[in-house]
């Protein structure tokens, strides 16, 4: 009968385990928003990076600097990433102050293919000159990729100031989906301008489908007539949550 009991026990343990092991992993769909000011108005490098559950570099999202022989001065983004900047957003060397610089994440893989699985993300940002040297400005911070909205605002590291991390999940489940039925959009397909309807709007922000954010608005007429003709997703932020829309521009 012991033995008995014994085998039994490791049966269920074994079952236990193994459905936990073969359980799927979750992989939330949404985009993460990086917003910072930089004070400095001589020639600087600035870089944001995401690390993933494990610690390693994932994936560069914005890096400024057209000088290879001065990425050493980002000493962090420069030793994580080895320099890589697949899929990320590029330009020259800044040489003037930067005011709500927004750089975006739409959750998915380096080769932009795959939504990466939820967890622990680590985000990074980093400046330099050639005053700061290898003696970088640097602000690091992590947070929780899933289902629910997540803000964080970390501490300024002079000349860094204003930094606002946000992750925005996709809707999902039927809660969101009755919110989702509260508000709509017209006319869509749109040309030149889009109403967004629905109660307690307090802004709307406009993102490519591929969660790079265009411009955001507290107005619930936007004026869309500088963009290309395509897809677009629309995040309309209630008081009550986020609801995401399409929207067509012809």
């Amino acid at each position: 009968m012991k033995n008995l009991l014994i085998s039994s026990f490791f049966l269920f343990y074994s079952v236990l385990l193994s459905a936990q092991t073969n359980s799927p992993q979750v992989s939330t769909d949404g985009s993460l928003t990086v917003t910072a000011n930089v004070t400095y108005t001589s020639p600087y490098y600035y870089a944001v990076w995401i690390k993933g559950t494990t610690g390693t570099f994932l994936r560069t999202i914005t890096m400024f600097g057209n000088n290879a022989s001065y990425y050493n001065d980002l000493a962090h983004w420069n030793s994580e990433s080895g320099r890589n900047k697949v899929n990320a957003t590029t330009g020259a060397t800044k040489s003037s102050a930067m005011v709500n610089n927004v750089s975006t994440w739409n959750g998915k893989d380096q080769a932009n293919s795959a939504i990466v699985a939820d967890g622990t993300y680590t985000v990074s940002i980093e400046m330099s000159s050639e005053s700061y040297g290898t003696n970088s400005k640097y602000i690091t911070t992590t947070f929780t990729k899933g289902p629910t909205a997540v803000t964080l605002n970390p501490t300024n590291v002079s000349p860094i100031t204003g930094v606002s991390i946000k992750w925005q999940p996709v809707n999902t489940g039927i809660d969101n989906i009755e919110l989702s039925t509260l508000y709509s959009i017209y006319p869509n397909p749109a040309i030149s301008s889009v109403y967004v309807n629905g109660p307690d709007i307090q802004s709307v922000d406009v993102f490519t489908l591929e969660g790079k954010r265009i411009f955001s608005s507290n107005q619930q007429k936007l004026n869309i007539a500088a963009l290309k003709k395509g897809t677009y997703m629309l995040s309309i932020n209630t008081g009550k949550g986020n609801v995401s829309k399409k929207l067509i521009k012809n």
